[in-house]
């Protein structure tokens, strides 16, 4: 299976679409419906993010490990540091490379809950570029992901800290950023633009989550930080109570998105779908991007 290079290289465009490890059979079954659904649209691959203090690590490779097997589709596990020694880490890579995976997506990780602040573990690492660097050295045949934010990142105290951060984790042998969502493009375009001024010149790939639900919406932006424009924070408020309206916007808005971006360069778009598939599936249809036959 390809790595993110080849990926990138292989197409002019093309999309990928992130799930989450589920935390009950039967939201395990109903993710595994939507991605049988997303699979047929033909994705650069999938990936599958790891929980909070490292607790569904297993059950990130398993979700990859079945995609892979199930599809033939490339996958990316996301891996962080929190609460992991290298060998703790160098042990759950080489079981990933085991079970075919080829792309890690390598993160810092947020503070487990209760904790204000990031702390490594004795034995552990401290820093998203250090992770980089220990799969480019150890596992050089891995495509590696970091991760970038154009609105920057909660903990950054500047824009320019945050952006020699992103610079740390590329020069330690990143293939690819890809981006926290945004619902401004502007927000993107001076991200890419910082990017390109501080030399980086691997693909930056932003990533887009379809709003179906404002209140949720709301929710995940207050933690990452992230903006609504006004205009479109009115429209959602105005459909609150409609949930058809709330997603048809959304939709809307998201379309409007990824053709702005894909019209500006942009080599691909990461989709966010909180394991479900109609809003983005719309979003894809509304791009001209036909799925697959069954």
């Amino acid at each position: 299976m390809m790595r993110l290079s080849q990926i990138y290289a292989s197409r002019p465009f093309c999309f990928s679409f992130e799930v989450y490890p589920p935390k009950s059979d039967a939201a395990r079954q109903s993710m595994e419906q939507h991605v049988a659904k997303l699979v047929r649209y033909q994705p650069g691959f999938i990936s599958c993010t790891y929980g909070a203090g490292g607790t569904t690590q297993d059950l990130t490779l398993d979700i990859c490990t079945n995609i892979l097997k199930s599809y033939q589709v490339p996958v990316m596990a996301h891996l962080t540091c929190v609460g992991s020694t290298v060998p703790d880490l160098l042990a759950w890579l080489k079981l990933a490379k085991s079970r075919g995976i080829t792309n890690i997506m390598a993160l810092r990780g947020d503070p487990p809950k209760g904790q204000e602040a990031f702390r490594a573990v004795e034995g552990g690492l401290s820093h998203g570029n250090e992770l980089v660097t220990l799969v480019r050295r150890e596992y050089p045949e891995f495509g590696i992901g970091v991760a970038g934010y154009p609105e920057v990142h909660q903990e950054a105290p500047s824009a320019e800290v945050d952006l020699t951060n992103l610079k740390r984790k590329v020069d330690a042998g990143a293939d690819a950023v890809i981006t926290q969502l945004f619902y401004d493009n502007q927000d993107f375009e001076r991200f890419r633009e910082k990017c390109v001024k501080a030399g980086i010149k691997i693909p930056i790939i932003p990533g887009i989550l379809p709003i179906t639900n404002f209140a949720q919406i709301k929710r995940i932006t207050a933690l990452c930080k992230a903006g609504i424009p006004a205009a479109l924070a009115a429209e959602l408020e105005a459909h609150q109570n409609d949930p058809e309206a709330t997603a048809k916007a959304g939709v809307e808005h998201a379309t409007r998105q990824c053709e702005q971006l894909r019209a500006a360069g942009a080599p691909s778009i990461h989709f966010y779908v909180l394991n479900q598939s109609d809003a983005t599936m719309q979003v894809l249809e509304h791009l001209g991007i036909q799925a697959k036959a069954a």
